[in-house]
């Protein structure tokens, strides 16, 4: 599932800033209000099923609580505008991404968790999983997974020698990627060593980018233009079909369709280095936590939030990561057999790790920033914004997402 490419593939609805009923609960746990009414679950579309089978077990330990499981309007890359909608009408529990989670708390949608429930989560999970749910000092969703770009690559054709170098890998073969995306190459601005709003990904004032770092990744992304061994696409796993391209950068959540295309020479590994400003620099991607959370609207929190709990524990991401592919974040689920012995997952847990990622930022201010900031990359990397141009566009960006809102 592109659950990340969706969210900086054109524009991103912010919510209002409106007044709600919720937002006098926002110091309140979800475990304040409670009932027997049915819950409604939102999980996408081609999760229903199988998310079926998981709230049958549920209710079999839970024999008072009732689920009722459907997909999600317009997807769990969408759950914040989906809720701002009619937070009343919304589930009482969704799945979301972490980059959203810091609106939904600040416009009242959904509460705190629990102290007894925030320790298990800290003790439980990978630290980058509980740093990537906190939001101004305390937890807001129950993770489950953790997404970051790897390499996937032809073993016939390129060696795993090959692929730690983009240098090696882009003269020995063909990367099919996208430069109109900043969800896939925005982070070798991090590379060049610039921050995007600091380095808790929380202060507003804190992004560098108008700066020489800003403006040596921008001659990065002009340079592969004239570069044989990359290609631009919009669609990379089609031209690893067609045999056009020898390496790709993707998600776990395309895993199972490149597997099918590569079969036994299927490579995986963490983004290579790279050369920029003079100097090599590790490649690095943008992590993602994938969540639970708990409308705040709801008139079951305490079992709202006992189905959330129960969704993200080491069974059921263990379950997610079977049907879906995903990485789970419990520290237990990381070390099982079928986790450790899946070269995917190794490569994402590798790529989850300080150096290799930057989690993506829950400020508000990021719906600005990914309608502005993927016209840089493209029109430096086509030509249409000029080298003259670089340190003027990236200060008018800058300035823009460091607005208070």
């Amino acid at each position: 599932m592109k659950l990340w490419k969706k969210l900086a593939l054109g524009s991103v609805v912010a919510i209002s800033a409106i007044s709600l009923t919720a937002c006098s609960n926002n110091s309140n746990s979800n475990e304040s209000k409670s009932s027997n009414k049915q819950l409604t679950l939102w999980v996408d579309t081609a999760r229903v099923s199988w998310y079926k089978g998981v709230v049958k077990d549920f209710e079999k330990e839970h024999p008072n609580i009732k689920v009722k499981v459907t997909q999600n309007p317009n997807g769990s890359a969408n759950a914040k505008t989906d809720v701002a909608k009619d937070p009343s009408k919304a589930a009482d529990v969704f799945g979301v991404p972490n980059d959203q989670l810091g609106q939904m708390a600040d416009s009242g949608y959904i509460n705190p968790l629990s102290p007894t429930d925030t320790k298990e989560i800290k003790k439980n999970s990978v630290p980058e999983a509980y740093k990537g749910v906190e939001w101004k000092g305390k937890l807001y969703a129950y993770p489950y997974s953790e997404q970051a770009q790897t390499v996937y690559y032809d073993k016939s054709k390129l060696s795993p020698e090959d692929v730690k170098s983009w240098k090696t890998m882009t003269s020995k073969g063909v990367v099919a990627t996208d430069f109109t995306n900043a969800y896939v190459m925005w982070p070798v601005m991090f590379s060049a060593g610039t921050k995007l709003f600091g380095n808790s990904g929380e202060d507003v004032k804190g992004s560098t980018m108008d700066s020489q770092n800003g403006v040596n990744a921008m001659k990065w992304y002009a340079e592969q233009k004239n570069n044989k061994g990359v290609m631009q696409t919009s669609n990379a796993l089609n031209q690893l079909k067609k045999g056009n391209a020898q390496a790709i950068l993707d998600g776990p959540w395309n895993a199972a369709n490149i597997k099918k295309i590569l079969g036994k020479n299927l490579g995986v590994a963490p983004y290579p280095t790279i050369e920029v400003g003079g100097k090599t620099a590790q490649m690095e991607a943008f992590l993602g936590i994938e969540c639970f959370a708990v409308n705040s609207h709801t008139s079951n929190a305490k079992n709202a939030a006992i189905l959330a709990k129960y969704l993200s524990n080491k069974e059921n991401q263990l379950i997610v990561h079977k049907n879906a592919g995903e990485i789970p974040v419990n520290k237990a689920a990381q070390n099982t057999a079928e986790v450790k012995n899946d070269p995917v997952a190794k490569a994402v847990i590798q790529m989850a790790q300080p150096g290799y990622s930057v989690l993506q930022p829950k400020l508000p201010q990021m719906s600005i920033f990914w309608n502005d900031s993927a016209p840089l990359i493209s029109g430096a990397y086509d030509g249409k914004i000029k080298p003259s141009q670089y340190k003027s566009k990236l200060a008018k960006l800058q300035k823009k997402i460091s607005k208070e809102e």
